[in-house]
């Protein structure tokens, strides 16, 4: 609803109940000394069509992904996000629901949910699949506390190959809880070797946490790591940051993990500027009374009607400090309708396709540079690449061209500093990729 300013009339009428005389007798108490007189030296009032010029004209100075050739990812990817979401989301009855405590007035909201852990099972092989949490690295942290109450053990193996951001918010979670965590070694191919698991795993390792695929875009061997970890008695936690992946890659459950937390932004949420995200997280049936956040479960009324409520934990359970699953005590409900929506307007068939064309894209500028590759395991749509100069001054010539390049490493790791991560969407085409080539190699 537009703003409607008061009338002359209105003015008068409140001034008259007040018993004053003008606005300025409002002021009265304020010392005539420090009164500003005069007009304020700002501009004078635009119209509307001018501030929506000058907005546009401003947003036009701006870089990006929708204006510029994106080659970034490692967290947040530049996927094509469908109008269909945006039409659903903007309904009042989603985007001022809050945590649907009441289910006799909340059933839309919950059944939107319930449909988005089914889908999230779905794609992940898992038996349970919570409303979600607030991002990747908030749900891989709750993982690894999730883990730790299923075993009794306090020590977590950590691939060095989990995103960094992931691997700094899990030392925030445990820093104060006694937690111990250990670095696992990382194969010449970019992998977990699993006979350094097998040596360094030990009777008090709680969990072991990989990612796949990796922060270098290399794809895990799930299947042989949840071998050492089961026969440990240890629970297998598989991060996925590139969601997407999940539509053309065998599920992690099926493989042998036993939790997969990850960002669900990939599934129709935009980049912004780095959030709001989506915390995916799913487990098997087995764990499920010890899984953080809340879940919808599906159920009849009295009349045998099928419904939709809000199961396994009471909302009292989130105020119980530190003997609760979890403090986290909402979700990100319009997030993950955004994410149930993007994966329903797809489809099964939709999905995969658009992760083939991720495959084939990033595997076709992959050959370009194969002179410059850090590691040979599988891959996905992104791969680390030996830069022949700075990374940051390959990204400054791209973009220059109007290219988003990858990202430099030496941030995170500096070993790494001669090295990016160059990822491939559906959205990039094979001429930007060309060009892409053209400029890295100088």
């Amino acid at each position: 609803m537009r703003y409607i300013s008061l009338t002359p009339e209105e003015r008068k009428q409140m001034l008259d109940v007040l018993g004053l005389g003008s606005a300025d007798e409002l002021f009265r108490s304020i010392p005539a000394a420090v009164r500003l007189t005069r007009p304020l030296d700002v501009p004078s009032a635009m119209s509307e069509t001018e501030v929506v010029n000058y907005f546009e004209t401003l947003a036009r100075e701006n870089t990006s992904a929708q204006s510029n050739a994106c080659f970034l990812g490692a967290g947040a990817y530049n996927h094509f996000v469908p109008t269909v979401i945006d039409s659903i989301i903007s309904r009042s009855e989603f985007y001022t629901a809050y945590t649907p405590y009441q289910p006799e007035i909340s059933q839309g909201t919950l059944q939107s949910i319930f449909e988005y852990q089914t889908m999230i099972s779905q794609l992940t092989g898992l038996d349970v699949a919570n409303a979600s949490l607030y991002d990747g690295s908030s749900a891989t942290a709750e993982a690894a506390l999730m883990a730790a109450r299923v075993t009794g053990r306090k020590c977590i193996l950590v691939s060095p190959s989990l995103h960094p951001e992931y691997r700094r918010v899990l030392e925030t979670y445990v820093r104060n809880l006694n937690f111990q965590l250990e670095e696992l070694r990382q194969a010449p191919d970019g992998r977990i070797d699993r006979d350094s698991l097998e040596a360094q795993i030990g009777e008090n390792c709680g969990s072991v946490i990989i990612q796949s695929p990796n922060f270098f875009g290399v794809v895990e061997d799930i299947a042989a790591l949840a071998q050492v970890v089961k026969a440990a008695g240890g629970v297998l936690v598989v991060a996925v940051t590139e969601a997407l992946s999940l539509g053309l890659l065998q599920p992690p459950g099926d493989l042998g993990a036993d939790i997969v937390a990850g960002e669900g932004q990939s599934f129709g949420i935009p980049l912004g500027f780095g959030g709001p995200y989506l915390g995916l997280f799913a487990c098997r049936d087995q764990y499920k009374r010890q899984m953080p956040g809340r879940v919808v479960g599906e159920t009849v009324d009295s009349q045998g009607r099928r419904g939709f409520v809000l199961t396994l934990s009471t909302r009292e359970q989130h105020i119980r400090r530190e003997k609760a699953t979890s403090n986290i005590c909402t979700n990100q409900g319009l997030c993950a309708l955004m994410c149930a929506v993007f994966l329903a307007t797809l489809g099964r068939k939709g999905l995969r396709e658009l992760a083939e064309q991720n495959l084939r894209k990033a595997h076709y500028l992959r050959s370009l540079l194969a002179d410059h590759l850090v590691f040979s395991g599988p891959f996905f749509n992104e791969f680390t690449v030996r830069c022949p100069e700075s990374p940051e001054r390959i990204n400054e010539r791209l973009a220059e061209q109007g290219i988003i390049g990858g990202l430099p490493l030496g941030r995170y790791y500096a070993e790494r500093a001669d090295q990016m991560v160059v990822c491939v969407t559906e959205q990039v085409s094979r001429t930007q990729m060309d060009e892409f080539a053209r400029i890295f190699k100088g």
